[in-house]
C-alpha cells in the first residue's frame, strides 16, 4: 500500500513540475492587479535614425511629373514592384559610408538622419540646384518596410518584412505564427542594431508592462529570439495528460525490463 501511495505522489510531483502552467502562456497579464494599467500610455519613442544597410524609398513629385521622372528610376510604366526583391533592387541602400546614390543628385549622406530630415535635405537640394518653388516639388522618404528576423520557439521562424511604419514585438510574434507552447514568453530577447554596435534587451510578454518598454516597438534589422522552456529539454510533456502518459510508459518499460531480467 505504501508503495502505491509513493508511486502516486511521485507521479503527481513530476506532473506538477513538468506541466506548463497556464500563466506562462497568456500574454500581457495585469500581474499586479493594478487598475491603472488597464489603459497603457503610449511610449514616447525616439524617431528612428537611418543606419548602414537600410533601404530607403525616395519619391519625387511635381505639378509636371515629367520634370522629375529622372529622380524616380524605380517607377516603371506607372507601376512599382512591391515585392521584397523589388524593394531590394529599386530602393536606395545605405552604403558603408552612410550614403545613398540618387540619379542626378548623386551621393546624399543619410547616416544618422531621420526620414523627415532626409526628406528636407533632398527637397532643399532640388530647389537650390534644379527647380523653383513654382514647380511645387513634393518629396517623400520612407523606410522600405520593417525587416526583422524571428528565431527560436516560434511556429514560423525566419526573416520577415512588414510594410508599415510602426509595428510591435507582438506584431512580429503574430506574423511568425505565434510562440509555441514550449517557448519562454517571459524572456524574449531582442538584439538591436545601433551605430556603436549591437545591444541585447529582454521583454516579458506575459506582463502588460512590456507595452511601456522602449523596446516594445520594432526597429529595422531587429533580431528576436524566443528561448525554450525547461519542460522542452525534460521531454516529459507540456500538459498533464502528456506527462502522465510519459511517466506510465517509462514505468512500464522499467517493470518489463525488471521482470525479463528476473526470469533469466
Amino acid at each position: 500500500m505504501r508503495k502505491v501511495i509513493f508511486l502516486l505522489m511521485l507521479i503527481v510531483g513530476i506532473t506538477s513540475v513538468s506541466c506548463i502552467p497556464n500563466k506562462e502562456l497568456i500574454y500581457l497579464q495585469n500581474k499586479n492587479n493594478d487598475s491603472t494599467l488597464v489603459t497603457i500610455q503610449s511610449v514616447a519613442s525616439k524617431p528612428y535614425r537611418v543606419q548602414v544597410n537600410d533601404i530607403l524609398s525616395v519619391k519625387v513629385k511635381a505639378l509636371d511629373q515629367k520634370l522629375v521622372d529622372m529622380f524616380n528610376p524605380s517607377e516603371v510604366q506607372g507601376t512599382q514592384m512591391q515585392s521584397e526583391q523589388g524593394i531590394y533592387f529599386n530602393g536606395f541602400t545605405v552604403d558603408d559610408h552612410g550614403n545613398i546614390r540618387i540619379p542626378v543628385l548623386e551621393e546624399v549622406n543619410v547616416l544618422g538622419f531621420t526620414t523627415e530630415e532626409i526628406r528636407a535635405k533632398i527637397e532643399k537640394r532640388l530647389l537650390e540646384e534644379y527647380f523653383r518653388k513654382e514647380a511645387n516639388i513634393f518629396v517623400t522618404v520612407k523606410l522600405s518596410g520593417l525587416r526583422y528576423t524571428v528565431n527560436g520557439e516560434v511556429n514560423s521562424p525566419g526573416t520577415k518584412m512588414l510594410y508599415q511604419d510602426r509595428a510591435t514585438v507582438m506584431d512580429a510574434v503574430a506574423n511568425s505564427g505565434d510562440i509555441t507552447m514550449t517557448g519562454n514568453r517571459k524572456e524574449v530577447m531582442i538584439i538591436r542594431q545601433y551605430p556603436h554596435g549591437s545591444e541585447i534587451h529582454t521583454l516579458d510578454l506575459t506582463d502588460v508592462k512590456a507595452m511601456q518598454s522602449p523596446y516594445y516597438y520594432l526597429q529595422p534589422n531587429d533580431y528576436i529570439y524566443v528561448k525554450p522552456l525547461k519542460q522542452k529539454s525534460w521531454g516529459t510533456g507540456t500538459t498533464g495528460t502528456q506527462s502522465v502518459a510519459t511517466i506510465i510508459t517509462a514505468l512500464s518499460l522499467v517493470t518489463t525490463t525488471f521482470l525479463l531480467l528476473r526470469n533469466l
